[in-house]
């Protein structure tokens, strides 16, 4: 069912802006802004493509009136439903002058079959740029997205080598160089053997819920962010989260009052250790229940910290509560170290916490990078998606669901979870 986006969604040209920030490139003077941006001097940001395997030398050569590319080589990360997650997202490109339908997309391994989406069930993962509606018909010259989630059962292998066979109705053919009907053996990618980063969670204490993340249709998903000329999938594994309380409800009271939430103001602990690269604060709490309007593209992330954790992890804390930036850049952390507190800054409807991991140091121009969390306790899932939650009704829990310690894995979307004091 839909669910109602912690952080309010917007359109960016053609695609789908959300949750994180772009800081300005330039480096700070050595007096810092009045809105408290600090950073340091940025990375240069250049897409991840995918690694396509060479073709061999007797392949066939076919028309393809659907042309396709995978945006980025997907890296396996193990979830809490005991399986193991590839994560990304397929272009696909209509160059004919009329309409072409989607019948199936399935991705293969050699001559295994380790996802199926038959139409019916395709456009559900399909959006057109610049269209949030579910469809499985591409227009003359546009280009739609698939997100996929290759999930494998715990004895399964991972493969190397994907590709991705692309079932499609032609409404003009012309044979016998395009039929009517034909599927397409396009976009071979190479999965990459990168580990997803090992962290400690970000914050302590009980019904801690994962609202909005992988890897289901969620509005971090379906965020790519057309940044200086190039895509970019920031937000593919993020996590807005959100505490229950001890009734199971979000808030009480007023919802449009911060302090109608008991959790804001929270402590924020750096998931790992590492330098700060990048610090904002000083930008103001939003009403909770209202979407925010006329943010700059610096100011989707609100107050942040940019933590550099090492071999490429960039860690993004995002909506942090005005004036409660503890670190400035070059600061070194240390695992579980209180860096901020919770708020409600930038494009947020609601106090909560955005956290991702990403490959530069820039919130939107860089690519979403799994991780897993070393240990917590998956206390329960709702089942009902965030609505109820904003009209002051408790979580509808998964009933029967047994409590059990999770180790080195990711959390899913809807996980309610608990983590460790420290």
């Amino acid at each position: 069912m839909p669910i109602r986006p912690l952080i309010a969604s917007a359109a960016l040209i053609a695609l789908t802006l959300c949750a994180a920030c772009s800081p300005p490139s330039e480096k700070p003077s050595e007096n810092a802004p009045e809105d408290g941006t600090t950073e340091s001097a940025p990375a240069q940001a250049t897409s991840t493509p995918a690694t396509t395997p060479a073709p061999s030398a007797g392949a066939e050569s076919v028309a393809t009136p659907v042309i396709a590319r995978v945006l980025a080589a997907p890296i396996p990360v193990p979830g809490t439903d005991g399986k193991t997650h590839l994560a990304y997202e397929l272009a696909l490109t209509n160059t004919m002058p009329h309409d072409v339908t989607l019948t199936s997309v399935g991705v293969r391994a050699g001559d295994r079959t380790l996802l199926d989406l038959p139409g019916d069930r395709l456009a559900y993962w399909t959006r057109l740029a610049g269209n949030h509606d579910p469809t499985t018909t591409i227009g003359p010259a546009q280009t739609a997205f698939v997100w996929l989630d290759v999930a494998l059962d715990a004895d399964e292998p991972v493969p190397t080598e994907l590709t991705h066979a692309v079932g499609v109705k032609v409404s003009e053919p012309m044979p016998p160089l395009i039929p009517e009907d034909l599927t397409e053996d396009v976009a071979p990618v190479t999965v990459q053997t990168r580990a997803p980063v090992v962290i400690a969670p970000p914050l302590a204490g009980p019904n801690w819920l994962d609202a909005n993340g992988c890897c289901d249709m969620t509005p971090h998903r379906m965020a790519l962010n057309p940044i200086n000329g190039e895509l970019w999938a920031a937000e593919r594994f993020a996590v807005d989260y959100i505490q229950l309380g001890p009734d199971g409800r979000l808030f009480t009271g007023d919802l449009g009052k911060l302090d109608s939430f008991p959790y804001f103001g929270t402590d924020i602990l750096a998931v790992g250790d590492g330098p700060v690269v990048r610090s904002v604060d000083g930008r103001p709490e939003q009403v909770p229940g209202a979407t925010p309007t006329g943010l700059a593209l610096d100011e989707y992330g609100g107050n942040y910290i940019v933590q550099d954790l090492g071999d490429g992890n960039y860690a993004f804390y995002a909506h942090l509560q005005t004036g409660s930036v503890k670190v400035k850049p070059g600061d070194q952390l240390t695992t579980g170290q209180a860096i901020a507190s919770l708020g409600n800054s930038g494009n947020t409807t609601a106090p909560h916490l955005h956290f991702h991991v990403m490959s530069t140091p820039d919130p939107l121009r860089s690519n979403g990078l799994p991780f897993v969390l070393r240990s917590f306790r998956l206390d329960s899932r709702i089942t009902d998606g965030l609505d109820p939650l904003f009209d002051g009704k408790p979580a509808a829990l998964e009933p029967g669901f047994a409590p059990r310690d999770e180790t080195d894995t990711a959390p899913l979307v809807d996980d309610v979870m608990t983590y460790a004091d420290r």
